[in-house]
């Protein structure tokens, strides 16, 4: 049996794809050191607005410049997507910094820790 991919989650992943690159090649980001990845994109049901969920590795204090940059690009980036993209309507973007990764380095420390604590 086939499975079945909703449109969203197509565009979503499309956006993805697309917009790393354009972040990567494109967007003059105070990176210096600094790796931003697109960790992950959600598309509203009708495709008007998607939020853009980037890491920033290592992590640094300057990530709310980061995010006012990305967020003030998003037109920029919008219209080279609709270049790249087949699509009539290009979603609104609006950038959001995901903390998962950081939050998991932070909870294997602390079972590595229980672990040790274990041990002894």
């Amino acid at each position: 049996m086939a499975r079945e991919f909703k449109r969203s989650r197509r565009v979503a992943e499309q956006l993805q794809r697309e917009l790393s690159q354009l972040i990567t090649h494109e967007i003059d980001l105070p990176l210096s050191g600094l790796m931003v990845t697109v960790s992950g994109v959600s598309v509203t049901s009708d495709l008007s607005y998607a939020k853009v969920y980037i890491t920033v590795m290592p992590t640094t204090d300057r990530l709310e410049e980061i995010l006012k940059k990305l967020n003030k690009a998003a037109g920029y980036l919008r219209h080279h997507l609709g270049q790249r993209m087949t699509m009539r309507r290009i979603p609104e973007l609006s950038f959001y910094y995901d903390a998962s990764i950081e939050e998991g380095a932070r909870m294997n420390t602390l079972i590595n820790e229980a672990i040790a604590k274990d041990n002894k």
